[in-house]
């Protein structure tokens, strides 16, 4: 079908629609794009169509620097301008206030503001993983592809900072000399690299058993010029798996960053943003929005390693930082320390169960990707707290949840800042500051 590219989902698909009216959703298109697209399956509602052939081209659509943007899953973007893609991002966080969270379309026009872009759209990340296959014993080391079916070899990610991005290559073929040496099977590889600290960690993960763990060391070392090796042990279902342990192979043992002014000590495991400059942002945002003052009480919900908890405890008299996730909670600890911080009380557990006994003034929440549970918004909503700033990294939850604090009726959406933290892909981070009725 001849198809006319209207605009992007939230996702890596643009929506068209066809004569009769029905949505369409094109994988690798561009909005303005003119195309012809082959349907792959159709629905009720809606149907999904490849790109056959690109009729007239959109004025947004640009050649990427990368050579495997059109088969690689990490940059399903890639192919559309920057700005367009900021535009596109701030539609979609709209969108959803309308669609999900039920607030007029004029009012999310209101509260959204335009898409922030704190980094390079390109250059940006401190954090990649390698995919790692075998089949009839050859290995193949590198990025899942765009079906998420394969994967493909790279010479260099542009993902990564200049001076690190051909560490992909490196450190692959590392890893298929020491696995095809010792039979290994692999889960994933973790690089993070800092411009800041220069510090480079590599995370082999893996089930427990034998591993070469004083080879790994060296050969992963000589390759990369590592400042700390680890490997950690994972045992479960493939998509619910549990760290059992995390072993230093050489070097530190975990990975260091400089973010707003704190030196932030992060171990594998532990979750931390992929793009410094942009999380940067984030923390202006959020101490900006909820205005602490030294006499303050604060709340810091799924608080991760600790990147909310410092700078708001050099701004209020105690934070109760509260998070689930075991070594975030270590990482945490050990950054609290290490910023000489006596006012933070670090709580592991989860945020329903583990819900501080206090009554704070200001609250700040940075959950996963699933959003707060109905429990926790409830909980929130019975705090005395004059602003409670929330961090998204999903516009659908975050809309549901806003329209559960607006039923509260206790706090009102003061406003909603797309922030991009992931350019070249539709994810997008927010943060939205709540304000106390009345």
């Amino acid at each position: 079908m001849l198809l006319q590219v209207e605009r992007m989902a939230y996702g890596s698909d643009a929506i068209a629609h066809d004569e009769d009216g029905m949505t369409v959703f094109v994988s690798e298109a561009v909005p303005g794009d003119t195309v012809e697209a082959k349907v792959v399956s159709k629905g009720k509602s809606f149907a999904r169509a490849e790109v056959a052939r690109v009729v007239e081209p959109s004025p947004l659509r640009v050649n990427p620097p990368c050579p495997y943007a059109s088969i690689c899953g990490g940059c399903p973007w890639a192919a559309m301008s920057y700005e367009a893609q900021a535009r596109a991002k701030r539609e979609n966080v709209a969108n959803a206030l309308t669609r999900i969270g039920h607030f007029e379309p004029d009012r999310s026009e209101e509260l959204v503001g335009p898409c922030l872009s704190p980094s390079d759209p390109w250059g940006y990340r401190n954090k990649i993983e390698l995919a790692f296959s075998r089949t009839g014993g050859r290995t193949t080391i590198g990025m899942h592809d765009r079906a998420g079916s394969g994967v493909i070899r790279i010479d260099a990610c542009v993902l990564l900072d200049s001076r690190f991005k051909k560490l992909p290559k490196a450190i692959s073929g590392a890893v298929s000399y020491l696995a095809n040496s010792h039979g290994l099977d692999i889960d994933r590889i973790g690089i993070r690299a800092s411009k800041r600290t220069k510090e480079v960690e590599i995370a082999l993960w893996t089930q427990p058993g034998p591993f070469p763990r004083a080879q790994a060391a060296k050969i992963l070392g000589d390759a990369a010029k590592t400042t700390s090796v680890v490997h950690v042990l994972e045992k479960g279902p493939t998509k619910a798996r549990k760290i059992v342990g995390v072993e230093r192979l050489s070097g530190k043992g975990s990975w260091t960053e400089l973010i707003a002014g704190e030196k932030m000590v992060v171990s594998a495991p532990s979750f931390f943003q992929v793009n410094t400059s942009a999380a940067e942002k984030l923390v202006d945002l959020v101490i900006g929005g909820l205005s602490p003052t030294e006499n303050d009480e604060a709340m810091d919900l799924y608080c991760g390693a600790g990147t909310f908890t410092v700078p708001l405890a050099r701004k209020s008299a105690f934070v109760s930082a509260v998070e689930s996730y075991g070594p975030a909670v270590r990482d945490l600890r050990r950054n609290v320390e290490r910023a000489g911080l006596a006012n933070v009380d670090a709580v592991g557990g989860d945020a329903g169960r583990e819900f501080p006994d206090t009554e704070a003034d200001v609250i700040v929440v940075d959950p996963p990707r699933a959003g707060l549970s109905e429990e926790v918004v409830r909980l929130l909503s019975s705090q005395p707290a004059r602003r409670i700033a929330y961090v998204s990294c999903d516009p659908a939850t975050l809309a549901r949840d806003l329209g559960r604090f607006e039923e509260m009726d206790s706090f009102t959406v003061r406003s909603v800042t797309p922030v991009d933290l992931f350019p070249q892909t539709f994810h997008v981070e927010s943060v939205t500051i709540l304000e106390r009725r009345g």
